[in-house]
């Protein structure tokens, strides 16, 4: 009875053995074809590939290409900046293991395979810098371990897939310099991982939530800019606490540059030029320790250029006109040891321009030219 029970434990083992060897054999079989048929579809002018993937060798060694250590399968494919040419073949949607895929600045050209939307392992997708058209495939939105998702510098069209809200562990999402419409789906705002979010230079429209920054406390970069957003900028951005770069700039946006923004403490870069703000420039402003780049032109500002920019002692560019301020340049500017730039034409400004602001060692050009202001000393 024990040999029976011996025999059938070992018949059990072989069988096992020998399924699992079947399975791994014919995976490692489908991801080395699968790469082949990539190979196939796409123009390599350096020829950088065609002496390197050669099954001569194992694909593991192939360039670009990093196997996991325990089943040798494709865990990353990374070839960016190799001027490559051609499309992304559908069978790419096999690579089971694929974590990493980037092929960022090449010339791939044709539409997004929604295969690509079955790498349920992929955590990084740079696909920047192409030729690349069409939609993005809704499919992307079961890519659950995604942290970076980089489309940017391409033809992108159409609307931003709703279902790319289901990605609650990205942290940087780049669809920038696109041709992409229709509103930002609201859901995005939901995914408190994120860090980054540019989509800047499409034609996006709608406006911006108020609500959008409360589940945000850790974004750090908010670029929106050129698009067609309307509305107001909301109250509650401050909510977005540790935002260092904000562009919402060439857009059309109205009302008035809302004082909260004065409690980003961290920013480092704000744009807000070419959109129907008007009011004041908020004193809160100066509050912005860590400033180094203000840009509020082409918009409907009235007021005083507030003193409390002299706090700025960061700042490296100010630009704020043409607008519609008044009055004097405050003295206090010159503290700005830092400041190249300051941009403030077409205005009505008036008095003597400070000398104080001639103190700083980087300044490198001042524009100033039709307001009313005098600067007698420079004749001196």
């Amino acid at each position: 009875m024990s040999n029976f029970h011996f025999l059938s434990s070992a018949l059990m083992f072989f069988h096992c053995f020998m399924v699992t060897y079947a399975v791994t054999t014919r995976n490692l079989t489908t991801d080395q074809s699968v790469l082949l048929e990539f190979k196939h579809q796409i123009n390599d002018p350096y020829g950088i590939l065609v002496d390197n993937w050669t099954t001569s060798h194992s694909f593991c060694n192939w360039i670009g290409v990093t196997c996991g250590d325990k089943h040798n399968r494709i865990v990353a494919l990374n070839l960016p900046n190799m001027n490559l040419t051609g499309t992304i073949p559908p069978e790419l949607g096999n690579l089971s293991f694929l974590a990493s895929l980037n092929l960022s600045g090449n010339g791939f050209h044709g539409d997004l395979p929604g295969e690509l939307g079955q790498l349920s392992r992929l955590k990084l997708v740079d696909l920047s810098s192409n030729f690349f058209t069409g939609e993005i495939p809704s499919s992307f939105g079961r890519l659950h371990q995604v942290s970076d998702l980089v489309l940017s510098n391409n033809n992108l069209t159409g609307a931003i897939p709703p279902e790319i809200s289901n990605l609650l562990n990205m942290r940087t999402l780049d669809l920038a310099s696109n041709k992409l419409s229709g509103s930002i789906p609201s859901s995005i705002y939901n995914i408190s991982s994120l860090r980054m979010v540019s989509l800047s230079f499409n034609g996006l429209s709608g406006k911006m939530p108020d609500d959008m920054c409360h589940h945000l406390p850790n974004l750090e970069a908010l670029y929106l800019g050129t698009n067609e957003l309307s509305g107001q900028i909301p109250t509650t951005i401050d909510e977005c606490r540790n935002l260092q770069g904000l562009a919402l700039d060439y857009n059309q946006l109205s009302g008035s540059i809302p004082r909260s923004i004065g409690n980003l403490t961290a920013l480092t870069e704000l744009y807000l030029g070419g959109n129907n703000l008007e009011g004041e420039i908020p004193w809160e402003i100066g509050n912005l320790l860590n400033l180094e780049i203000f840009f509020a032109v082409d918009m409907r500002l009235t007021g005083l250029i507030p003193p409390s920019i002299g706090n700025l002692t960061n700042l490296k560019e100010i630009s704020l006109g043409p607008n519609f301020l008044e009055g004097e340049i405050p003295w206090e500017i010159g503290n700005i040891h830092s400041l190249e730039i300051f941009s403030a034409p077409n205005m009505s400004l008036n008095g003597e321009i400070p000398h104080s602001i001639l103190n700083g060692s980087s300044l490198r050009a001042i524009y100033v030219m039709l307001n009313h202001l005098s600067a007698n000393y420079l004749c001196n």
